[in-house]
């Protein structure tokens, strides 16, 4: 996916899954206050020590249920563009990075599980037709997840089977004849209750703005929850995610040809991908849960998670352009993922020193086989056609005969850990959080005909933090965490890269105003990092990475909750800087400046009536190896407006980019190529509930 002056073989990530595995912990749905409006209330599982916002030195995002709702999105890639802090890197139609406080956010975790991303790279799209919403932990995690990556974790926080009956149904249609229907339909499945189930169905498919392109998504899970006893609850799932697209691009449209100079499109509908490119992902999840009540607080969870993931690819990149002479390669991936991941988690309060503290303790295990194969035109994988046919999609389809051992993929990494974390109350208006974890990490296999071996044992990643209660509505807070994690990427020898090592500091205040509807934070950070993966290009094998040293430091503000009576938003301002290790700026593709927004009022005259906006803002961005490529300063600005009917019936209309600003996706790393984002565009939506 990473698009640069060479490009990574679809192969060489196919061991970037879709999204870490899926693990569900019970305890992330015992969140500490309902979601209300757009008034987030975090999953506890998401700081792992069951922690409220509030009690959390780190800021913390939310994006509720509704917040989705209103602004029709169904993918987390739409989703993450309304998160503050967050930047949404798609480099390729089907491969898209994210980043915040200026790195690559590589922990994407469900109920608060989930193995760290081999790679840093979503494949195809997430659906959010199974979860409830999306929680953002703001920089480092390291107690939490083991990897303190300093940019933030994801947790996607699961529907669950619910204790009486509901049913919802909604249909909408779309610009370029996008369709999709969800169905989400639980409750009690026998007289008492002690047994409750959860069917979720949708279906998503469409055209593009890009020339050729159109995907499908297939998305069915059920759940079901079974009171064994009084203290014993087990839960048990499966999901099937199918994700298919034609027409996928591999890199993007080159901005600037061989020579350096611009290359001009004639509109946004430009696409390098062909009618016979494709990229198929399915994934199935399997999980069981246990979760015990020793009763005087004490409860402990037992989990274990099964993922199995296929992906099928036909590819074709465009290397370089001199005039109409365009050199591109192309090839057929097939690949295959199997990851199995388990924890056993114990937490509750305990008397020290006259005072109430708690304490969480657990242990993790995960382990991913990745297998796969690539097959090319002949033994160079690349040939010359014209650039016009490849815009025109006219490039025809070559023979994919040649592969070879150093063509695949066969290798397994591995991950234990244990962990502890405790909550003293030092005083009733002081609270320390301490913990640290323990890292073990293992690989060993074959990459693209290099040995693929790393070995890490006993690693410790400490995490502190204070909070300080002003008062009843404000606190301040400060954290600190070192920074360890294994990395995957390959170096120039063809070996993996140093773990990435380094420490991350946060301070802010919180505050929650307005009778408690409205939060409050602003927090400022600062980070150093060495060995940072940064994209060399291709080396004629596979893509390397060169290890590079950061120091960045910013701010954040946010505001989430009802402003006015009947006012609801979510939104924030960020501003980061990133330094290289001579002090010059870097990773100039992330925006120094950034505004995300999103506000709904019910209209006080008509109260069945509802309008909104979403708003997105960020300064200009430019190419880390070409200056001259460049995205100017931009906003785009979203309209919805709901009407319900009667109890039962709704309906709504989304107007997106309603000024049709013509912007790039991204530029992200040293990529010199980049797709444009989609016009204007419309969503109308009937949902039936009961």
């Amino acid at each position: 996916m990473l698009a640069g002056a060479c490009c990574a073989l679809p192969l060489a990530h196919a061991d970037d899954l879709t999204l870490p595995a899926t693990q569900i912990d019970s305890s992330s749905v015992q969140t500490d206050g309902q979601s209300v409006g757009y008034q987030g209330q975090a999953a506890s599982s998401t700081t792992r020590l069951g922690l409220t916002d509030k009690q959390t030195p780190q800021a913390v995002t939310t994006i509720t249920r509704q917040a989705l709702d209103d602004f029709k999105i169904t993918g987390i890639k739409d989703a993450l563009r309304s998160a503050p802090s967050v930047t949404v890197e798609q480099t390729e139609s089907d491969r898209t990075e994210f980043t915040s406080r200026g790195f690559d956010i590589n922990t994407f975790e469900y109920d608060g599980m989930g193995m760290p991303f081999v790679g840093t790279v979503l494949v195809g799209e997430q659906d959010l037709s199974e979860y409830e919403q999306i929680d953002i932990l703001h920089g480092a995690n390291g107690l939490m997840s083991g990897a303190g990556n300093p940019s933030a974790t994801v947790n996607f926080v699961r529907k669950r089977p619910t204790d009486t009956f509901q049913a919802q149904i909604d249909t909408s249609v779309s610009s370029w004849d996008g369709r999709r229907v969800d169905v989400d339909v639980s409750g009690p499945l026998t007289p008492t209750g002690n047994v409750r189930g959860r069917f979720i169905y949708s279906h998503d498919k469409g055209n593009s703005w890009m020339d050729r392109y159109s995907h499908e998504r297939n998305v069915a899970a059920g759940l079901l929850a079974f009171d064994v006893t009084d203290a014993d609850t087990v839960t048990v799932g499966f999901s099937q995610h199918n994700s298919d697209s034609n027409g996928s691009t591999w890199g993007n449209l080159p901005l600037v040809d061989s020579d350096g100079n611009a290359i001009h499109y004639s509109g946004r509908s430009a696409n390098i991908g062909q009618p016979w490119t494709y990229w198929n992902l399915h994934t199935q999840r399997v999980f069981a849960e246990l979760k015990h009540d020793f009763g005087n607080g004490w409860n402990a969870t037992l989990t274990a998670t099964g993922i199995q993931e296929k992906q099928a690819t036909d590819m074709l990149y465009v290397y370089s352009v001199t005039g109409d002479d365009a050199t591109v390669y192309a090839n057929h991936t097939s690949s295959e993922a199997h990851q199995l991941l388990g924890e056993a988690k114990l937490s509750g309060p305990f008397s020290l020193f006259g005072r109430e503290h708690e304490l969480t303790v657990g242990a993790a295990y995960g382990r991913t086989h990745q297998k796969g194969r690539e097959y090319d035109p002949d033994e160079s994988g690349s040939f010359e056609t014209s650039f016009a046919g490849v815009l025109a999609g006219t490039t025809a389809q070559p023979a994919f005969q040649y592969t070879s051992d150093a063509l695949t993929q066969n290798f397994s990494d591995t991950q234990k850990s244990v962990y502890a974390g405790a909550r003293f109350s030092l005083a009733d208006d002081l609270h320390w959080i301490a913990g640290a974890r323990m890292l073990s990490a293992d690989g060993s296999g074959e990459n693209y005909g290099a040995e693929y071996y790393t070995r890490a044992h006993g690693k410790v990643t400490p995490y502190t933090g204070l909070i300080y209660d002003l008062n009843k509505q404000w606190s301040v807070y400060a954290s600190w965490t070192q920074i360890y994690s294994p990395q995957y990427n390959v170096g120039a020898d063809h070996k993996l890269l140093d773990p990435l090592e380094g420490k991350s500091m946060e301070a802010g205040v919180k505050g929650s105003v307005l009778d408690n509807r409205l939060n409050l934070t602003a927090a400022v950070f600062k980070t150093e990092q060495r060995n940072v993966a940064v994209d060399a290009g291709y080396d004629g094998t596979q893509e390397v990475y060169d290890p590079q040293d950061f120091k960045s430091h910013g701010v954040e503000l946010q505001a989430s909750g009802e402003a006015l009576p009947g006012l609801d938003l979510l939104g924030g301002y960020t501003y980061v800087r990133i330094d290289d290790a001579d002090g010059n700026k870097a990773r100039q593709y992330v925006p120094t400046h950034s505004i995300r927004g999103m506000a709904t009022y019910r209209l006080p005259g008509m109260p069945q009536a509802k309008i909104g906006t979403r708003v997105s803002w960020q300064s200009a961005v430019e190419n880390d190896s070409n200056s001259a490529i460049r995205q100017n300063a931009y906003a785009l600005v979203d309209l919805m407006a709901s009407y319900d009917i009667d109890s039962n019936w709704s309906t709504s209309l989304n107007l997106n980019n309603v000024t049709d600003r013509k912007y790039l996706l991204s530029l992200y790393n040293s990529a010199t190529t980049a797709s444009y984002g989609a016009p204007r565009n419309l969503t109308a939506s009937v949902t039936w509930k009961y």
